[in-house]
């Protein structure tokens, strides 16, 4: 028998298709029913969820780098279900865009985008599941109510576990997702609740979650060396005095496809073991060809930059109002000028990757990809293969911050696995990653700020000198969004940029260019402030004016009330306006980016040899209804960690190309007795729900400056801080 499918009725078949109700799916929307349900039959509504006498299923779909993702977004499904969370099995989902839909870790947009569809999956399938129960008893379904993986009749005293009811509920035909009735906030029984990670007990247990721990029958394993100056090639090497060395099986060159972003030109070398593989490149001599590698030099380029900052921009992106007039009857300005340094993005899990090139040619990855979708597609294009011809296992990423967005070490894996008729698999070493790296674009910016006779901001200046790598737009994460920064509200307004040339890759670090302008731009504003001799809380909120969403609808865009919500609150729950003693102070600071809301104070004091001591770092964030109170918190707490080390002495610095700092030796992580006390809020507003990995992080770096000027009335214009003679000492939690 053929029918006819509209999508949700595809959906729901393609779920049963794993329980007892076999079906199979043609392309052109037809199934051809091929058994019958029997005792285990499967109720899967739909492509996030199954339900068996034996449990709840949820798939997780996107990318677990840390986030938290694997849990919370399951926990959405469940909330709408009315599953208690111990019923629920989570089983990270296969790779397939098909069935879930994008699957991709970055910029925060996991939990915006899957919160309706997750939302109406479980709603889905408690509709199905009330009308099973409602069916069998013979009552209206509207007498019927849920909990706890349970259906009830409370007239009749009578209720049925899900598990029961999954059979007959997979008979049922599937309702439209838009009629279903959702929850509201006060409804949660689940949600904003604090729930571990599914994956814990694995973590601590050293069960294998990541791709490092993969183990296949006959594996062999790879390490793959490439010039330290992007772009170079392989002149020569001593490929045979390589093959010679203990557990070496084979070495050879790969001429790499013309792109930095996938397959770079390198030495494989393929052993035994890994131990042997390493062993076998401390040997390795490779005479470059570098007449097109990356020249780019740090310090070269910084001497050619701040004499450009006092120039007017080349490019005039915005200019409104009449700046000139403003700034030349102004009754007071003010100038700085800022800049940051290239940063790696230091994840804690170099990067690995297992391949095995089947016996029928199909190619399969054991990957901790940020993109799966966008791998699949990159190493089809290296391997000249059709995607269908590649397997992507989603392994759970052990960091990444946006490095692992972008796919190289898997293309790396995939080639030399195609020259192996084994499983392989590749390893990266620490100088791997940082001399590989996507790096956080470094820059410099000339603020310049106009305040009227009531010390009011009424006109800003901005010239960008950023970096590009065609001479036409700036690198990722290098340009800056005017509309995340209060500058925007400002009637004289005008920014310009410059771009300077720069080849070595760059790419999305954490919070993508609001990571280091927040910097700038917050610390900035505070500058204002002293120059008006107004409070620094008082001067911001006046700023932002009255509560307005400027543009309605548009989660991208600025909503003031929220700012100014967000602001008043972590003031209130740090002391903000409280005397402190010589040496300690507070400081503040805003950041919007990705849809998030976010302030933080910083507690902090300063002894005379400019070490920092962070008392408390207080974080408000307003990102709509938080899911998972745990991991929410641990967001912010990362964050903060994760800002402290960046800000403190990160910097990589280039010559001839080459990165300098290669290890933890010269790019320092911060140490545990440095970390601070974290105190986290949150404003759980009616606005849809966005991530907190990205948001929570710009704000801590010009807190931090504010606060040290506010102790010391020395202003911090470069980051990381340790340029300026500061470093962080050991916190103290008083």
């Amino acid at each position: 028998m053929t029918q006819r499918l509209n999508r949700r009725r595809f959906l729901q078949y393609t779920g049963l298709a794993g329980g007892g109700l076999m079906l199979g799916i043609e392309l052109q929307e037809t199934v051809a029913a091929t058994g019958t349900a029997g005792a285990q039959a499967a109720f899967a509504p739909n492509a996030f969820l199954q339900i068996t006498r034996k449990g709840i299923l949820i798939y997780a779909t996107q990318p677990e780098i840390g986030q938290g993702v694997k849990t919370s977004l399951p926990m959405i499904v469940a909330e709408e279900l009315d599953a208690a969370w111990a019923d629920v099995e989570v089983r990270q989902s296969p790779i397939d865009a098909a069935r879930f839909g994008m699957q991709l870790a970055g910029g925060s947009t996991a939990t915006p985008r899957t919160w309706d569809p997750l939302r109406r999956a479980g709603a889905m399938a408690r509709a199905l599941l009330v009308e099973a129960a409602a069916r069998r008893w013979g009552v209206p379904a509207a007498e019927c109510r849920t909990q706890d993986s349970r259906v009830y009749h409370d007239v009749s005293k009578r209720s049925l576990r899900y598990g029961e009811l999954a059979e007959d509920a997979a008979r049922l035909p599937v309702p439209a997702a838009e009629s279903l009735p959702l929850k509201t906030r006060d409804q949660y029984r689940l949600l904003n609740t604090r729930v571990g990670g599914v994956d814990n007990a694995a973590i601590v247990s050293g069960e294998p979650l990541f791709s490092t721990d993969v183990r296949l029958p006959d594996m062999v394993y790879a390490v793959y060396v490439k010039c330290p100056a992007a772009g170079g090639t392989v002149r020569e090497a001593n490929l045979d005095v390589v093959r010679r060395q203990p557990g070496v099986i084979d070495a050879f060159v790969l001429e790499g496809k013309g792109d930095l972003a996938d397959l770079k030109p390198g030495v494989a070398i393929v052993a035994t073991n890994t131990w042997a593989a390493f062993s076998a490149r401390q040997v390795l001599q490779v005479v470059w060809d570098e007449s097109r590698a990356a020249k780019d030099d740090w310090r070269e380029t910084e001497a050619r930059a701040k004499p450009l900052l006092k120039q007017p921009g080349a490019e005039m992106l915005a200019d409104r109002g009449t700046v000139d007039e403003t700034f030349k009857s102004a009754a007071r300005t003010v100038e700085g000028q800022y800049q940051y340094a290239f940063a790696s993005h230091a994840q804690l899990e170099p990067e690995s990757c297992v391949a095995w090139k089947r016996a029928d040619g199909t190619m399969e990855l054991w990957a901790p990809t940020q993109t799966p979708h966008r791998a699949l597609g990159v190493v089809a294009k290296v391997l000249g293969i059709p995607e269908t011809s590649i397997v992507i296992h989603q392994m759970r990423l052990g960091g990444g911050f946006g490095r692992r967005l972008y796919n190289d070490f898997a293309c790396d894996a995939a080639a030399i696995a195609m020259r192996v008729d084994r499983p392989v698999k590749l390893q990266w070493t620490r100088e791997d990653d940082m001399r590989n790296d996507y790096l956080r674009a470094g820059g410099f910016i000339s603020l310049k700020g106009a305040l009227d006779t009531g010390g009011r901001a009424i006109g800003w200046q901005q010239h960008l000198v950023t970096f590009s790598s065609d001479g036409k737009k700036p690198v990722t994460g290098g340009d800056l969004r005017v509309d995340e920064d209060f500058s925007q509200l400002l009637p004289n307004f005008r920014y310009t940029r410059t771009q300077l040339p720069w080849a070595s890759p760059c790419g999305a670090w954490r919070a993508p260019g609001a990571s280091v302008f927040a910097f700038a731009l917050q610390s900035f504003w505070h500058e204002m402030a002293v120059a008006a001799k107004r409070d620094h809380l008082e001067f911001l909120l006046e700023t932002l004016g009255e509560p307005r969403w400027l543009t309605p609808g548009n989660r991208m865009a600025l909503n003031t009330g929220r700012a100014a919500d967000v602001l008043r609150l972590a003031a209130q729950k740090a002391g903000w306006g409280s005397r402190q003693p010589k040496g300690r102070a507070l400081g503040i600071a805003f950041y919007f980016s990705h849809a998030g809301h976010v302030a933080q104070v910083v507690d902090l004091s300063v002894d005379a040899l400019r070490r920092i001591t962070l008392h408390k770092v207080t974080v408000v964030s307003d990102v709509g209804p938080i899911i998972n109170l745990s991991a929410a918190e641990a967001q912010c707490q990362g964050a903060v960690v994760d800002g402290v080390s960046a800000m403190a002495a990160q910097q990589l610095t280039h010559v001839a190309g080459r990165v300098q700092e290669t290890n933890f030796d010269r790019y320092p992580l911060l140490r545990i007795g440095a970390a601070p006390k974290v105190d986290v809020h949150f404003i759980q507003s009616e606005y849809p729900p966005t991530g907190l990995g990205e948001p929570a992080f710009p704000p801590l770096a010009p807190a931090v400056c504010n606060a040290v000027f506010a102790a010391t009335g020395y202003r911090i214009r470069r980051l990381p801080i340790v340029q300026e003679g500061f470093s962080f000492g050991t916190a103290s939690k008083s």
